[in-house]
């Protein structure tokens, strides 16, 4: 048992089927788990936020061996209540120093330059996952990254460069796509892909929800800080909730299908949330996703209080349905009713034996095509226009990201007028 009560048969009983392969790769001959590499994951915390504070929870409790050992966010606050959530949930494996605690915008740079340090948790805002992961990369880091990891075409070819050179390099990356860890959405795939609902010949994706938390501005805040701070709703930070949230959904087509939308139509607005809290993004989005031999996939996604919730995706097939959820309706009806590991906690297990079997994951490429999915949905609505994946891959010049990252001022772009805004 480990200092975290995670015993080696809890280990295994966690890991899922995707991982089982390379884990028993790693053991068989061996004589042990961490002999086909190092044995202990030493995780830093590169946005320390509640989604970073989570994420590091989960890889400790996805494997034995594992510590935290140091911390970067741009607000010393921030890091206080971090060290205290760890600290309630999993004590014995934080070794933070005070010295290992990092602030401001750049910090994160004196945090990979701690060499033992062999695991990253990158989790800042969305707009800055590009930076972070290729400092990591660079600085010769596996990561697990936050989904999504870019908000402009420009970060998106960012992040590929970087899984690239990931591969060259031998290190693993792997992506809060949560679902393609998850057993349900492993099983329903699985029978999609071996022909249980015939052709597929469309779909639906849908996340539409409540409202999400807000932070107004203070007198003492910067326009840099508050947006920072505030960042589901400022397009340069999040991508507007169509990239931050809605990506999960498009992920799940792009895996249904195997493909890619070759062109992206969509529409969408800001309807209730006009206040100024609510930066610049829109609140609701609707797209129309076209994939190879013409399949047409049907998205939504809302953030409005008091509207009816639905988050699920809907593959159609020539022999019936396939619902994300774990079920099939049709002649080869079907349904999802084992117990399953939480993915959250999958993820890790899965990329944990990756690096430990010296056979590293990279899903780089593979969520950085999703973002730009999602990525277009939302430049096709501001801009009214219809995108092509070939541009948007290639082409398309936008960068939201800061010419000049300090604190201090930092005016919020104006809302996007379909039929107006320019498309770059």
């Amino acid at each position: 048992m480990n200092d975290n009560g995670l015993t080696r048969r809890d280990f295994l009983k966690t890991a899922s089927v995707a991982s089982m392969a390379t884990l028993a790769g790693a053991m068989a001959g061996t004589g042990g788990l961490f002999a086909a590499g190092s044995d202990t994951i030493r995780i830093g915390v590169i946005g320390a936020g509640g989604r970073g504070t989570g994420a590091a929870i989960d890889a400790v409790n996805a494997a034995p061996g594992v510590e935290i050992v140091a911390l970067y966010d741009p607000f010393q606050d921030r890091i206080a209540s971090c060290l205290k959530t760890l600290r309630e949930k999993v004590p014995a494996a934080v070794k933070v120093k005070p010295e290992a605690c990092f602030t401001g915008l750049d910090g994160y740079k004196k945090l990979l330059e701690i060499k033992d340090i062999n695991y990253i948790v990158t989790a800042a805002p969305p707009g800055f996952r590009p930076l972070h992961l290729k400092a990591s990369i660079e600085a010769g880091k596996n990561v697990f990254m936050e989904k999504p990891v870019a908000v402009d075409p420009v970060g998106v070819r960012s992040v590929i460069a970087s899984s690239e050179l990931a591969a060259k390099k031998g290190l693993a990356i792997v992506a809060g796509t949560q679902r393609r860890h998850q057993q349900k959405y492993l099983e329903i795939m699985k029978r999609v892909h071996d022909g249980a609902i015939g052709d597929i010949v469309g779909g639906q994706c849908y996340w539409n929800q409540g409202e999400l938390w807000v932070i107004k501005k203070t007198p003492e805040m910067s326009e840099m800080e508050w947006q920072c701070r505030n960042w589901l709703y400022f397009s340069w930070t999040s991508g507007d909730h169509i990239v931050e949230q809605h990506v999960h959904n498009i992920d799940v087509m792009n895996w249904a299908l195997g493909a890619t939308p070759v062109k992206v139509m969509a529409m969408g607005g800001r309807q209730v949330r006009t206040a100024p809290e609510y930066g610049n993004i829109f609140d609701h989005f609707a797209v129309e996703f076209e994939y190879p031999n013409g399949v047409r996939v049907a998205s939504q996604c809302r953030q409005i209080k008091g509207c009816a919730d639905r988050v699920e995706e809907k593959i159609v097939g020539t022999k019936g349905h396939a619902f994300g959820y774990g079920e099939i309706a049709g002649p080869n009806a079907w349904k999802f009713e084992a117990e399953e590991p939480n993915p959250y906690v999958v993820e890790h297990t899965d990329l944990i034996a990756s690096i430990r079997a010296g056979k590293p994951l990279n899903e780089g490429r593979r969520i950085a095509e999703s973002t730009l999915c999602a990525i277009m949905g939302r430049m096709s609505a501001y801009t009214g226009r219809a995108l092509s994946w070939d541009w948007a891959m290639n082409s398309s010049k936008l960068d939201l990201f800061p010419a000049k990252l300090e604190f201090g001022p930092h005016p919020v772009d104006p809302v996007a007028v379909p039929g107006v805004t320019p498309l770059v």
